[in-house]
């Protein structure tokens, strides 16, 4: 038999047949003498026993389309990456932290801004004037109220979607809205904290319908600055290739380099400052831990 690892705890792998059951399984030992451990998402090979049909064992893993690090998952078509209009607060830098993580391992991410029933001063409009000029598609969801979770659903189908976003912003219960009954706990946000508790101890995929599969994973409160050297962090940035192109330098940073096209752009309004702030602080970051 065919099927997806929708999670794995403790040893175990449930596995979806692609009809409605999951499989409770074991992997084969083979797998841990050639340093193969199987990931969430994986497509394998499984055989189930008689004596107890819901229970089988992970016989071969089949070839992976894909594979992230952050999350350890495989075989993921694209990322929804959750932010809100309201609490907690918008983080430009950790959004950005995420879209340069997918960028680096070449997954194309989707915005999805949340809670816009209580957005009263237009942050979700301010949020996609960001984004949508660097080449990303923003929708605006109301987990609460159902407002666009249509048009979300539309770009989950036929693909496997890896669900992400600081804790708080609402990934369980837009998970909850898509597939009602889906096994997630929806924290309650910490009024003294002003941000979610870790409801999603572990990644975990949920089938959507036919061929369409969504992955929750746990909060994050913050990123590391993926390992890369200056120009290969600015071509994490959609929005700096084309000028980075036009730079008098051909190895220009684009932080106090002289007839720099990317801070000409800056200059011009095609770059967001958010944007290009992220980055210098990218920059920053990486060459400290360079030193060290």
């Amino acid at each position: 038999m065919q099927g997806k690892i929708l999670k794995g705890i403790g040893g175990f792998y449930y596995v979806h047949d692609g009809l409605g059951r999951v499989y409770e399984c074991r992997a084969k030992g083979v797998f841990r003498s050639r340093d193969e451990k199987p990931l969430v998402g994986d497509d394998v090979e499984f055989s189930v026993t008689e004596e107890e049909p819901n229970v089988g064992r992970i016989d071969t893993l089949l070839p992976r389309r894909s594979e992230l690090i952050r999350p350890a998952v495989a075989n993921v078509d694209q990322a929804v990456i959750l932010v809100t209009a309201a609490r907690p607060a918008f983080h430009p830098v950790l959004l950005d932290r995420f879209l340069m993580w997918m960028e680096q391992q070449n997954v194309p991410s989707l915005i999805v801004v949340n809670k816009t029933d209580l957005d009263r001063e237009g942050k979700g409009e301010t949020i996609a004037s960001i984004y949508r000029p660097a080449g990303y598609t923003v929708l605006s969801v109301s987990a609460r109220t159902g407002e666009g979770l249509e048009a979300l659903r539309e770009h989950l189908l036929g693909k496997t979607t890896v669900l992400a976003g600081a804790s708080g912003v609402g990934k369980s219960s837009v998970l909850n809205a898509l597939i009602p009954g889906a096994a997630t706990e929806t924290g309650q946000l910490s009024r003294k904290l002003g941000r979610g508790r870790h409801t999603t101890r572990h990644s975990e995929i949920f089938f959507l319908t036919e061929h369409s599969f969504v992955l929750d994973t746990p909060g994050f409160t913050s990123l590391s600055v993926p390992d890369a050297d200056p120009s290969e962090l600015a071509g994490l940035f959609p929005e700096f290739r084309e000028s980075a192109a036009h730079c008098f330098f051909p190895d220009c940073r684009h932080i106090g380099e002289p007839d720099c096209a990317v801070k000409r752009a800056l200059a011009e309004g095609k770059i967001a400052e958010s944007r290009y702030q992220s980055y210098v602080q990218a920059v920053q970051e990486q060459s400290r831990l360079r030193k060290y």
